[in-house]
């Protein structure tokens, strides 16, 4: 089957509702709806967490980072995390390990696929936060959410390509020219993504940059082009885009985009270390 009619047929069950999840997938999708309910009190979140070895511990590492203050005590318990970060990033985390156990896969070298692809959406979410924060005056949160589900198609994706052998093989330009696409945005409707952050997503996709950045979709696209690690999915294409994140530089009000970044280097560095599932 030729790689364009298997990204189309991926993209059509994905739209019916066909979608295989891995089970520890599942059990972080329960624990997000769970943390959604407005009567979830922090003792049940705080034992679904647990219940979730990679959660809890990555919890509590976010609490200990610099973007969320943290100074003098540190945190070494779930519960005391929960406090401190509150359900809203809580259920940021939840997305974050849905997103990279998409992935799970017997193959070795998709799994190599799957940790450099996480890697590059570590950076991503983390440059997010920090751009939102500092250079566009959005939300965050929702900043930090796009980068962390902007590539889930693409993990998808891996989790399929067992099914297809030599699907991910060299000259994968069948992904960025419509598959990305296609296929992102099914598995993104299949996760109840906000159309907000879908919408931004669709931007990255575009890769149509505004001058200076203002919209959640901007910071998403200033974040993934300063990324150090690209998407291997991307570079299959032949087209790597290595070089492009040191061309970029621009006034935001007295300061420069690259003084802002080197203000932030710590926060982006203890962001990125706390999403390294």
């Amino acid at each position: 089957m030729e790689r364009y009619e298997i990204l189309r047929k991926i993209a059509a069950e994905l739209e019916r509702g066909e979608v295989s999840f891995p089970t520890h997938a599942l059990v972080a999708m329960k624990l997000q709806r769970a943390l959604g309910d407005p009567d979830c009190q922090v003792d049940e979140a705080t034992r679904l967490i647990k219940a979730e070895p990679l959660l809890a511990a990555r919890v509590v590492a976010l609490a200990n980072s610099t973007a969320f203050g943290a100074s003098g005590r540190a945190i070494t318990d779930v519960r005391s995390a929960v406090l401190r970060l509150g359900f809203r990033y809580l259920r940021l985390l939840a997305t974050a390990v849905v997103t990279r156990q998409l992935a799970v896969t017997t193959s070795a070298a998709d799994r190599q696929l799957a940790a450099r692809l996480w890697e590059h959406t570590a950076h991503v979410a983390a440059l997010a936060h920090v751009i939102a924060r500092k250079v566009t005056h959005l939300d965050p949160e929702t900043a930090m959410f796009a980068g962390i589900v902007h590539e889930v198609g693409a993990f998808y994706l891996i989790s399929r390509a067992g099914e297809y052998p030599g699907l991910l093989d060299e000259d994968f330009s069948a992904w960025t020219e419509t598959g990305e696409a296609d296929v992102g945005r099914a598995v993104l409707k299949a996760l109840s993504v906000p159309q907000a952050v879908i919408d931004a997503i669709e931007v990255c996709w575009q890769g149509f940059l505004a001058m200076p950045p203002t919209s959640l979709g901007d910071t998403l696209l200033l974040a993934d082009a300063l990324a150090p690690v690209e998407s291997p999915l991307r570079d299959l294409d032949g087209c790597p885009r290595e070089g492009m994140a040191a061309s970029i530089d621009m006034l935001i009000g007295e300061e420069t985009l690259s003084e802002i970044m080197q203000e932030s280097a710590e926060d982006v560095q203890s962001l990125t270390a706390a999403l390294r599932l």
